[in-house]
């Protein structure tokens, strides 16, 4: 019975060993795997970011709570990506930031998605520095129809009549300003409005070299806005259109008067002279020279 019980230990014994042995090779394999895949790949440079926790909506303060720290690729870090928590919450939750734009759980925070500390989201945190705002008024038809919305660019058009226009060729309209961006529709700056509407007024980001300009437009004319596109980059070239450019008329040229001169000839008389006493009669006769 003891050889028995001797033999079964034994063999388990064997069994095991034979485990750790394999078990041994396996993690070796994987060291030196993990090792040459290090080797052939060098270490990826990384950075601190944040991300938000939950999807968050325009208007709402972002807070502490809301965040958590990520490590990202250096050179994958998009621009204006927190790398601090020192900068992204300068003094705690006392100077909170607003969100700008709706942001999904684990989406990345930036700049251009936050107000400054402390600062609500209203048109001054979406101008830029030199720039200021100014409100035009639209309708139904100036306004593209309610299709506006904050952030979209547009060109501005302004029609009216010149004063003292020696050319008196009426109302004519020309391109102003071009590609000027939308900061507020109404008194609305939300980017993500869920319905389009009609709007009185409009909000534009312009700089303090065309606010004089833009006045001066709005106070003599009537002022158009024709919307861009999103993924255009043109640059709308200026031009002007009057009502005859608009139809194809041309101004009538004053042609020349053509001075005709007619040379009259005068027809040679030929004559001779018969004396009768004191009188002297001419008789006409054909002239022969």
């Amino acid at each position: 019975m003891r050889a028995i019980f001797a033999v079964v230990l034994l063999f388990g014994l064997g069994i095991a060993g034979f485990a750790v042995y394999m078990a041994q090779n396996y993690i070796q394999g994987y060291e030196n795997a993990l090792e040459r895949q290090r080797s052939e790949n060098p270490n990826i440079e990384l950075v601190d970011g944040f991300v938000v926790n939950r999807a968050m909506k325009f208007g709402e303060k972002l807070a502490l709570k809301d965040v958590r720290r990520v490590q990202w690729p250096v050179k994958a870090a998009p621009e204006g990506m927190f790398t601090d928590a020192n900068v992204l919450f300068p003094d705690g939750n006392n100077k909170q930031r607003v969100i700008l734009r709706s942001m999904e759980e684990g989406e990345i925070l930036l700049a251009a998605k936050l107000t400054e500390p402390a600062q609500e989201a209203g048109i001054t945190s979406r101008l830029k520095n030199g720039e200021r705002a100014f409100t035009i008024k639209v309708d139904v038809t100036s306004g593209v129809s309610g299709h506006l919305r904050p952030g979209d660019r547009v060109d501005i058009y302004w029609t009216g009549r010149v004063e003292r226009d020696e050319s008196n060729r009426g109302e004519f309209t020309k391109l102003i300003q071009a590609n000027v961006q939308l900061v507020a529709v109404d008194q609305s700056v939300d980017e993500e409005q869920a319905e389009a509407k009609i709007a009185r007024t409009v909000t534009v980001a312009a700089a303090s070299g065309q606010v004089p300009a833009l006045t001066q437009a709005q106070s003599s004319g009537r002022l158009s806005l024709s919307l861009v596109g999103a993924n255009d980059d043109t640059v709308a070239e200026v031009f002007e259109v009057d009502q005859k450019s608009l139809l194809g008329i041309e101004d009538e040229v004053e042609a020349p008067v053509e001075q005709v001169i007619v040379q009259v000839q005068q027809q040679k008389v030929c004559t001779i002279k018969n004396r009768k006493g004191a009188q002297v009669i001419e008789i006409p006769i054909p002239c022969t020279n």
